[in-house]
């Protein structure tokens, strides 16, 4: 990102300095397409997952469950029923919009084929996935989730799908998002999805599974009434979705916050708004639970003494809650 900001040339611009900038530009986008196994595909950069949802989502009449994404669920119908475990049960997979692995749950879909939409933003660099073998439509993606940085995505399609832009202007990006590129962020997205596709080869994130096991198996042998969401399914490795009927989730966020952790209640994508987590409603659960959920995320950095040291905290004002309770 420091060498692109030393470029000056625009990527359209046909001089020197223009096309060394489209050699940058473009040897990301060759980056990103490898990581995610697009090779023959194209990779539209846009500013991020949420304007991906948009331009893949607008105006196409597609189905989902309500357990998607707001970026998504802004655009299509959530009239599909999920069950308990937290599938989605899809009928037309053409018609239909689905998230890989849930933001909150970080439960992955049994089924993504054939699907118009495959939202892999939480998914893209954690587990084993490729664009070409998914047999989606179109996915969506974004560089934050894997170590890039903010206000970057994509929207990866099959190359020759006609696509209507939402931005229209100069027609960049194949005439599918006008505007001069973020050839800094670009650039970024690229290199980061370089190193997720090693971390991920090197078994990093089966390392971080292993912790986020034994913090789930630590946390459940001191509580009683905790429930934890998707114990036992495919889950993504950093994702732990937790709910203590009766224990606020704000509550327990701003505990955690006190306490040196950073946590959320539901989704970290709604403008810093605490709200009952809808995709936990959608499985069946009741609204006390539902308010009660936290999810708890970790990262390739996260350690051992980590894991006890947030346990040991979580599990102290979990002791305070139930002797509030008794």
């Amino acid at each position: 990102m420091v060498s692109a900001m030393r470029l000056v040339g625009n990527p359209s611009s046909v001089h020197a300095e223009g096309r060394a900038a489209k050699s940058l530009l473009e040897t990301a986008r060759r980056q990103v397409a490898a990581a995610f196994g697009a090779d023959g595909a194209d990779v539209v950069f846009v500013s991020g997952a949420t304007e991906a949802a948009a331009l893949a989502c607008e105006g196409r009449g597609l189905h989902a469950g309500d357990i998607e994404h707001d970026a998504v669920a802004a655009w299509v119908t959530s009239d599909l029923a999920v069950d308990h475990m937290g599938q989605v049960r899809v009928s037309n997979p053409t018609g239909t919009a689905l998230q890989v692995a849930n933001s909150e749950t970080g439960i992955m879909q049994k089924t993504l084929e054939g699907v118009a939409v495959a939202d892999a933003t939480q998914a893209f660099g954690k587990i084993p996935m490729a664009f070409n073998w998914l047999n989606v439509g179109m996915a969506l993606i974004s560089a934050h989730k894997l170590g890039g940085p903010k206000g970057i995505g994509a929207l990866v399609i099959p190359r020759g799908t006609e696509l209507a832009a939402r931005t229209k202007g100069g027609g960049q990006e194949m005439g599918r998002r006008s505007g001069t590129e973020n050839l800094i962020g670009i650039a970024g997205f690229g290199a980061a999805a370089a190193a997720a596709v090693k971390d991920l080869d090197a078994g990093r994130w089966s390392e971080v599974e292993k912790l986020r096991n034994i913090l789930e198996k630590t946390l459940g042998a001191a509580t009683r009434e905790t429930i934890f969401v998707g114990q036992g399914q495919a889950r993504l490795p950093n994702t732990l979705c937790l709910a203590t009927p009766g224990w606020k989730g704000e509550t327990q966020v701003m505990q955690m916050d006190l306490a040196g952790f950073a946590i959320s209640a539901g989704s970290a994508c709604s403008s810093g708004k605490v709200r009952t987590s809808r995709v936990l409603r959608a499985m069946g659960y009741d609204e006390v639970t539902a308010a009660s959920a936290i999810r708890v995320s970790l990262g390739l950095d996260t350690t051992q003494n980590d894991i006890t040291r947030f346990a040991k905290s979580w599990l102290s004002a979990y002791d305070k809650f139930r002797a509030r309770a008794a």
